[in-house]
């Protein structure tokens, strides 16, 4: 009976998922504490893509991005506008 409304509950929840050859995409990702991304399989559920809404021709150069020993993006301020 659980199971059956877990199920159900997950259903209403559930969004179809379609993706076309040359669409755009994101693949949510968490790495474990102490695991290399080395190490992470390279097969995965369609469930963790995303559709990536970005323009295409935007990109960050990846020089400019940092990432701290827990695998956090370190956001530095530019300009304070206000």
């Amino acid at each position: 009976m659980a199971r059956s409304r877990q199920k159900s509950y997950a259903d209403k929840r559930r969004k179809p998922l379609e993706f076309q050859v040359g669409d755009r995409v994101l693949l949510k990702v968490s790495p474990w504490k102490g695991v290399e991304l080395s190490c992470v399989h390279d097969m995965f559920h369609v469930s963790n893509l995303k559709k990536c809404l970005a323009e295409p021709d935007v990109q960050v150069p990846l020089d400019e991005i940092e990432i701290d020993e827990n695998l956090c993006f370190v956001e530095e301020p530019i300009e304070i506008v206000e």
